[in-house]
């Protein structure tokens, strides 16, 4: 039994502070609205661990129609994998023999495929699968914008895929491209004409390799974002959106998104010190949560702002003294960035009408290699 399973059955504010919670409620119609929209497009969803961290919630998006998951680090993939998942992409390039070690390993107990953007990288791949004596599935990835990882469309792109096919115990499955750089882009106008016109470059990409005689079966991209615009264009056939699962104060205020979705993620915190009456102290600075998307405010309490935070300390401005919060009190904060902010945290408490319901250890916390 672990120490935190106590708490199941009691009231959320009887839970000591930090501690992340999930809305089951919430979280699980966020899954649901994802898969309704994919049941009508052409493309699948491979929903993103790397928000989540956590193999009972990509079950749970698995058992809702997603096709796989998509992970960023080997760490996560080796958590998801082991907890039974097999259909898995690392969007991301695994470079080095202790890397690539690790990743044949995970090839005997799972469909395993990973990006590519380097020849090197792909001779590497192949060595070590073929003395493995496994297939490792390829996504060549695309510079479409975000100008991170990924070759350059056309030629570049396609002397990748060529020496793919070439390569034994590599199996080329196609492109991948990511928009990221739009996808919190407000004005859903101005975000979809952008999203359109940087996925055009992988159009043009997987037209030109299909007429050099290679097959394309995977299309992959596209984030919370920009789901229902890279996921309405017939050629894409998987899209990689995360943050839906939980969202946060950043993707709330996007146009089209946040009134889909409802923030089911947020951080329960205690008031520590309330040393004037325009000023509350609370116990959640950023050692358990994150502000490079701003600084998370609560929930609840609209005369309360977030004004600062230190390493321990959370600072709150009080626009009316007459506020009723003493030291003991306990309020919820949302995050600005759910991915970021869960990777703070050991574990999750599920709520359900007020309760805990589960706790879930965040497997895939800290696997950042």
């Amino acid at each position: 039994m672990h120490a935190t399973d106590h708490y199941i059955g009691r009231h959320k504010t009887e839970l000591d502070t930090p501690a992340l919670l999930i809305d089951l409620d919430k979280m699980e119609a966020n899954i649901q609205k994802m898969a309704d929209y994919f049941a009508t497009v052409n493309a699948n969803l491979r929903p993103h661990v790397k928000t989540h961290k956590t193999p009972i919630i990509a079950h749970k998006q698995i058992a809702a129609g997603a096709i796989g998951v998509t992970c960023a680090k080997l760490g996560e993939a080796e958590a998801v994998i082991h907890a039974g998942i097999r259909d898995v992409l690392i969007a991301n390039q695994i470079v080095g023999t202790q890397k690539i070690s690790r990743l044949v390993n995970l090839a005997k107990h799972s469909d395993i495929m990973v990006a590519v953007d380097d020849a090197q990288n792909i001779q590497d791949l192949a060595e070590a699968a073929s003395a493995k004596d496994v297939i490792i599935r390829i996504l060549v990835e695309i510079n479409i914008g975000m100008n991170r990882c990924g070759v350059e469309p056309r030629e570049p792109a396609l002397a990748l895929a060529q020496q793919v096919t070439k390569s034994p115990n590599l199996k080329f499955e196609g492109l991948m491209g990511y928009e990221g750089h739009l996808i919190t882009q407000n004005g859903k106008y101005y975000r979809e004409n952008n999203t359109r016109l940087a996925l055009l470059s992988l159009f043009s990409t997987a037209d030109h390799i299909m007429n050099n005689g290679i097959e394309i079966s995977i299309l992959s991209g596209g984030g919370t974002g920009t789901f229902d615009i890279t996921g309405s264009i017939p050629e894409i056939t998987e899209i990689q959106a995360g943050s839906y699962v939980f969202m946060d104060a950043t993707y709330r205020g996007v146009q089209g998104v946040g009134d889909k979705f409802d923030c089911a993620l947020t951080v329960l915190s205690t008031v520590v010190s309330r040393p004037t009456q325009d000023r509350i102290i609370v116990d959640t600075g950023m050692k358990v949560l994150t502000k490079e998307f701003g600084i998370p405010q609560p929930i609840d309490y609209p005369e309360l702002e977030m004004v600062g935070l230190s390493e321990e300390h959370g600072k709150m401005q009080i626009s009316n003294g007459d506020i009723p919060l003493k030291p003991g009190d306990k309020l919820e904060i949302l995050p600005t960035h759910c991915c970021t902010t869960v990777n703070l945290y050991d574990k999750y408490y599920g709520i359900r009408d007020d309760s805990v319901e589960s706790v879930w250890y965040i497997t895939a916390r800290g696997s950042s290699q």
